[in-house]
């Protein structure tokens, strides 16, 4: 998934969002039961309390089609479009029951994915005119790789791999591990398929010469200062693609992108995000 994105995937959302209607309905929804009459019929509005970045229309759509299809569903601003504080995104119509039942479950995955969307969209936007990617990690939230990552992807950054299994990246306790740069890049040639890009992670401007010797594709460069990466720049002279990783803030990340690094990830983009305040309000 390097440098690529992530497509939504009904098959593998639908699991996800059925667990999660489990965690929060479990046996039955009790209040709505008591309260609520079968044939009440309701229409909800999805606003927006501040401004951002929309991302989670399919789960919603998703959510209510689980609950009960004949919930129908209009949409007023789509994925990866921008929010003003106000805007009305969606609207639910059809039986108040399953309008209620669904709330809280469609609500927490939109919030959710909105403000990864919003942040991403900050970062995009700061390098903005820089020949460079964003990109995330894969500091996500268990269960929720997919979202998050598709959310990074609708704010205009772009995903790192998305597994384990989808590329071979080498850090610190790997190398640690077999004993030094060298040793780990030519068993993972010998062993990795002929399809397979191979990025080791650097902390020193020597290690960064000894993994260019190897002829290795990618190299990280991790938490080096502003002139490390310049200097890293002029040394590799493309021979490699480099990406330059860690403390990455919307405050210095232009400064990393103007060293003419080629990939810049970014953990904020999902690991400590900010909720976007979006809510459901009901109407008879």
């Amino acid at each position: 998934m390097f440098g690529g994105f992530v497509v939504y995937n009904e098959i593998i959302a639908e699991e996800i969002i059925k667990n999660a209607l489990k965690e929060d309905i479990n046996y039955c929804d009790i209040t709505t039961e008591v309260l609520i009459d079968e044939e009440s019929l309701s229409e909800a509005k999805i606003l927006a309390k501040e401004e951002g970045v929309v991302a989670g229309i399919p789960i919603l759509r998703q959510v209510y089609k689980i609950i009960d299809p004949e919930v129908k569903i209009n949409v007023f601003i789509n994925d990866g479009e921008k929010l003003e504080k106000g805007n009305i995104i969606a609207s639910v119509m059809g039986k108040t029951k399953s309008i209620l039942k669904g709330e809280r479950v469609a609500l927490n995955f939109m919030q959710r994915l909105s403000g990864i969307a919003k942040k991403s969209r900050q970062f995009r936007s700061v390098t903005m005119g820089l020949n460079v990617k964003v990109v995330d990690t894969r500091k996500t939230m268990p269960n929720l790789r997919m979202f998050d990552k598709y959310a990074v992807s609708l704010g205009g950054c772009n995903n790192h791999r998305y597994n384990l299994s989808d590329s071979i990246l080498i850090k610190d306790n790997h190398i640690e591990a077999v004993g030094s740069i060298t040793n780990a890049i030519v068993k993972a040639k010998q062993k990795a398929p002929h399809t397979m890009k191979i990025e080791i992670e650097v902390q020193t401007i020597e290690q960064l010469k000894e993994a260019l010797d190897t002829g290795v594709d990618i190299i990280l460069l991790d938490n080096m200062s502003i002139e490390m990466l310049e200097e890293a720049v002029l040394i590799t002279n493309k021979r490699a693609i480099l990406e330059a990783s860690g403390n990455v803030t919307l405050a210095n990340v232009r400064a990393v992108a103007a060293t003419g690094v080629d990939v810049i990830s970014v953990g904020e983009l999902t690991h400590s995000i900010s909720a976007l305040d979006i809510s459901m309000l009901l109407e008879q």
